[in-house]
């Protein structure tokens, strides 16, 4: 592992409280559809390819125009360059649908619900696949906007010290951590997505994090 992918050993109990946080610990049921989250991560679109292959949805929908973390990385969009994995991993291109105008995970959600009714597609149940640490806020913001569905959440399955590895950058990593568990509250207030339970380790595991400088993702 290289050093700038190695979890600083006074920082690791509270950066695996935050990554076990964000980890919903669904279990995968089987759905009416696969909705990827665009992001840096090609991860989203491997492992939605995978479950698709496995039988567990019988169509996907990538959603994601692009970040500034990502329009290098993913120039044709988001969604774009995921559809064109799943197809390269042996996704029929009929079976994906490219959601290509969103920019935050609640237009994610909007916007596919309005192109899967566009197609006639009647959704009971989704399986939402996300970076790992985008879970929780996932399911929060789409049991807001489509409270009617049944959802699981899903992520490669990878443990922190992989992801951070596949990253290459643990600053990066716990910065989004970070940016994220301050999401989970702030949102809710806001009234983009639903409260979520927030334990008192997370609280303090995301203050002590703060306080060290991690800092870079808050609102």
């Amino acid at each position: 592992m290289t050093a700038n992918a190695l979890i600083p050993d006074v920082l690791r109990a509270d950066v695996e409280t935050l990554w076990d946080y964000h980890d919903m610990h669904h279990v995968v049921q089987p759905a009416d559809v696969g909705i990827g989250l665009g992001s840096h991560d090609l991860g989203v679109a491997t492992y939605a390819a995978d479950l698709y292959l496995q039988g567990l949805f019988p169509l996907i929908v990538f959603t994601g125009a692009n970040a500034p973390t990502t329009i290098s990385r993913f120039p044709r969009g988001e969604a774009v360059h995921y559809k064109e994995h799943a197809v390269e991993r042996g996704v029929p291109d009929w079976a994906v649908l490219v959601e290509s105008q969103a920019t935050n995970t609640g237009e994610n959600f909007a916007y596919t619900r309005a192109l899967l009714a566009q197609h006639g597609v009647i959704v009971t149940s989704a399986v939402l696949i996300s970076r790992p640490y985008q879970q929780r806020r996932a399911y929060a913001t789409c049991k807001k906007l489509w409270p009617e569905i049944e959802i699981t959440c899903t992520s490669l399955p990878l443990s922190l010290d992989d992801y951070v590895e596949s990253v290459g950058d643990v600053d990066r990593v716990i910065n989004m951590l970070v940016g994220d568990t301050q999401r989970i509250t702030e949102y809710a207030k806001k009234g983009f997505a639903v409260e979520q339970p927030y334990p008192n380790e997370v609280d303090a595991a995301f203050n002590r994090l703060a306080a060290a400088g991690y800092t870079s993702r808050l609102i």
